[in-house]
């Protein structure tokens, strides 16, 4: 038996944005006939906002907040409440006054169950900011250096790069893999397909723990057309 993974921000949808209108109808037809489960940095809401109520209540379970808050059929059956240390707050609140990128959006600090979410260009950024952030970043490499700098500093967190324009901040361990032990390897054969399999990328935890332990196998995607290129392989 095989259990489809899928993260959903650049993998089912465009980052932060809706799934495709054909893409919908597709991917819900293959929720009907697959083990299908999704695992996100965002919240239940936002998933639903970006996938829709129908899809979100006929996979198997929504992992969100990188497995910290889980859904099933749409009703929560799970949540991690950990809070941000104050000490670590106040080092990031640092690292935005210093940034040199010259727009604040506000809501810089999304508080999610298990994790948080710290962007500097600010979650209230609509697409031609976060555009602008992105460029930046991509020069700069400003997330991967913040992230680098918490690592060293708080040893018992770790910050990841997520999304587009923020970073996943959470105690050592509550990332994606661990959602690995909701499942019996014996008779399930995982494939995970994310956008941020690289080693400094939040999609990476998950990915590893399956190819270590030749779980199945993981498709780094480009974007949700790829993905569901791909997914065309996987249909009777």
């Amino acid at each position: 038996m095989k259990g489809f993974i899928f993260d959903v921000d650049g993998t089912l949808t465009p980052s932060r944005g809706k799934i495709d209108d054909n893409f919908q109808r597709w991917f819900l037809e293959f929720c009907y006939s697959h083990h299908v489960y999704l695992v996100t940095g965002s919240d239940y809401p936002k998933t639903v906002e970006q996938l829709g109520t129908t899809i979100c209540e006929n996979v198997i379970r929504v992992y969100n907040c990188n497995g910290n808050d889980v859904w099933s059929q749409g009703k929560n059956i799970n949540t991690n409440y950990w809070v941000l240390p104050e000490e670590a707050h106040d080092w990031l609140s640092g690292q935005l006054v210093s940034s040199e990128f010259p727009l604040r959006t506000g809501l810089h600090f999304e508080h999610r169950p298990g994790m948080v979410n710290f962007s500097i260009v600010g979650r209230n950024a609509d697409a031609i900011e976060r555009k602008a952030y992105v460029k930046w970043d991509d020069e700069t490499k400003e997330r991967q250096n913040i992230a680098n700098k918490f690592n060293n500093h708080f040893v018992n967190l770790t910050a990841t790069v997520g999304g587009e324009t923020g970073l996943d901040i959470a105690p050592n361990g509550a990332d994606k893999g661990q959602i690995l032990k909701d499942f019996e390897f014996d008779n399930i054969r995982l494939i995970f397909f994310g956008d941020r399999m690289d080693e400094k990328g939040n999609d990476y935890p998950l990915a590893k723990l399956i190819l270590d332990n030749k779980l199945g196998e993981c498709y780094n995607i480009q974007n949700w057309e790829n993905t569901w290129n791909l997914l065309q392989n996987y249909v009777d």
